[in-house]
């Protein structure tokens, strides 16, 4: 029988409305002790999650945890910003406790606003203290630190600095929020802060209208249709962020919510190889049909093209930074893993360099980070996982699992394999990366599904006989919407052979026909008994890449995916009314 364990039975130690009063300890390798101490953990970046039942083996394989940032210091580059998050934290908080509005050297109307956000019987959801505290940061270092004597000089000189060696060109500061902890909520909060102030007093440089918000992918962008003040769904309105008689200063502000990719530079003309050689000419000057920064501009963001003093907030902002010229981080990087940071470094310069542009072409106020992993990716020259060093303000993801915002991670600890020192479900692709097919859908065709690796074929089953169990419960207590069972794959050749393998699939005969090979895992079929295809069908395959870049979708993720694809245009004509938007 197993020992109790506290922490994994009861991990909730306090409300997310309250300030954060205990937390579970962590020993040196960040396992729970079991220990309970009655004050907020400090900023120190780790966070558990279950050890292996077996302790045997390699010293690198004796337990996973998620290390966000010890052990980053090298010669070259000195690493430690949890003193000046806790430093700041310790301002915060003082700066919150006091009981007079009048002291809190904040205009009325930010004291208006922290008061209803702290203390407003709200009908509905109501904010959680860590994202009324991740507003709370940013409005200190803007509005009172710059009269907080020598402390508050400290502060932003630190951000200043920061900025100066990763980011010459712009001035950004990022609030670290786990997953789940509600970063929408306080993009609304800031834009509401930032417009009511900015609506009654004109002349302040501190407060602006407008807004660009910049995201990874189409798909949050689209969520991110809440903080439009005009939006059906408003969060503004809907979930109660603004005092009513503020409602109409919000509105006045001017929002453009895009995906980074739309900073990338088209052409102006669409012409064939041979068509741009005849009209340029055996002689001629090479055609410059290439937009301008200006014409990519007004395309973005035209309704922000006249303003001055914008305010960025970037949504997932690890994935925004400029790459450190020089650096040897990347040299020991092969196969797989320098494709992946060459992809990072890409769509790093392509955000970055669009956020460049716009402080050029407009000029940018400040740039808001909010990331639950505010960190440099491979290829950004500084070691992996560093953390962005104007990072603010921290609620990790343990923070967020004691008070019951995120539930607790799960992981294999235990398996029926005989003689393995690590749960190989763990690590699964480390098992079977060697069995698995190269990129490139085309590659799947000719490779059968129901071959797929043992060891993936077993995590399968095993994963789906939880589901089953699971999808019985939930039936059992009349839940309507079935709980979702989300596969990731390396590539879409994989993503393609696991799919058919759970959904089912058309085998080809020499003869010209085929023959239905239904999904071998019943829930997840999109073909009944007969073999037709479901009118909605179980089992959905996304690409991701095709959906976030915002690029023509090729043909056969079209074809694939065209009832869903119709489907969200529709909701978008019905919510936004106008066909242009689908």
């Amino acid at each position: 029988m197993s020992a109790y364990n506290p922490f994994f039975e009861h991990p909730i130690l306090y409300s997310p409305y309250e300030y954060p009063p205990r937390h579970w300890e962590l020993d040196d390798s960040g396992q729970p002790t079991q220990q309970i101490v009655e004050r907020r953990r400090r900023a120190e970046f780790i966070t558990p999650i279950p050890k292996p039942k077996k302790r045997r083996g390699s010293a690198d394989q004796q337990q996973i945890i998620f290390d966000e940032g010890k052990g980053l210091s090298t010669k070259e580059q000195q690493y430690d910003p949890t003193s000046i998050i806790n430093e700041l934290r310790q301002q915060v908080d003082q700066w919150r406790a006091l009981p007079n509005p009048s002291l809190w050297q904040v205009t009325p109307e930010t004291a208006r606003l922290l008061q209803h956000w702290r203390h407003h019987d709200f009908s509905g959801l109501r904010p959680f203290f860590c994202q009324v505290e991740a507003a709370e940061t940013a409005i200190w270092l803007t509005e009172v630190a710059p009269q907080a004597g020598n402390t508050g000089k400290r502060l932003l000189d630190h951000i200043v600095g920061a900025n100066k060696e990763a980011n010459p060109e712009l001035m950004r500061i990022a609030l670290k929020l786990a997953t789940g902890a509600g970063k929408t909520t306080v993009m609304a909060m800031l834009i509401a802060w930032q417009t009511v102030n900015a609506a009654r007093r004109s002349q302040s440089n501190r407060f602006s209208r407008g807004f660009l918000i910049v995201a990874p992918g189409l798909t949050i962008k689209d969520r991110l249709r809440v903080l439009q003040p005009n939006d059906p769904d408003s969060y503004y309105a809907s979930r109660e962020l603004v005092p009513a008689d503020m409602l109409s200063d919000v509105n006045s502000a001017k929002i453009v919510i895009t995906n980074y990719h739309a900073f990338k530079l088209r052409e102006r003309i669409d012409l064939s190889k041979g068509g741009r050689s005849l009209l340029q000419g055996p002689r001629g000057d090479e055609l410059k049909t290439l937009e301008t920064e200006g014409q990519m501009l007004q395309r973005v963001m035209p309704d922000l093209m006249g303003m001055k003093n914008i305010l960025v907030l970037n949504d997932e902002a690890h994935h925004c930074y400029r790459e450190k010229v020089g650096s040897e981080e990347e040299e020991d990087l092969k196969g797989d893993e320098r494709q992946e940071a060459e992809k990072n470094k890409e769509a790093a310069r392509l955000w970055i360099s669009g956020l460049e542009a716009v402080n050029r072409k407009l000029g940018v106020s400040r740039v808001i980070d909010l990331s639950a992993t505010p960190f440099f990716l491979s290829g950004s020259g500084y070691a992996e996982g560093t953390l962005f060093p104007w990072t603010m303000s921290d609620f990790s993801l343990m923070d967020a699992i004691e008070c019951g915002i995120v539930k607790l991670p799960r992981v294999p600890v235990a398996e029926n394999i005989p003689g393995n020192d690590m749960p190989m479900f763990r690590n699964l692709w480390e098992n079977i990366r060697k069995e698995m097919p190269k990129k490139g859908r085309g590659k799947a065709a000719v490779l059968d599904p129901l071959a797929l690796p043992t060891r993936l074929q077993t995590a399968l089953q095993a994963l789906y006989g939880h589901y089953e169990k699971t999808f019985k419960l939930w039936d059992d207590f009349k839940i309507k919407v079935p709980p979702c069972f989300i596969i990731v794959c390396n590539n879409t050749s994989t993503s393609k052979l696991v799919y058919d393998f759970i959904s089912g699939f058309h085998r080809p005969n020499e003869d010209g026909s085929t023959t239905l090979e239904n999904g071998r895992l019943p829930l997840f079929r999109n073909f009944d008994e007969h073999g037709n295809p479901l009118a909605r069908p179980n089992t959905l395959l996304i690409d991701s890449e095709q959906l976030e870049a915002g690029d023509a979708l090729d043909d056969n993720f079209r074809s694939m995916a065209s009832d869903e694809i119709d489907r969200f245009r529709r909701e978008i004509i019905e919510r936004t009314g106008d066909p242009r938007a689908a």
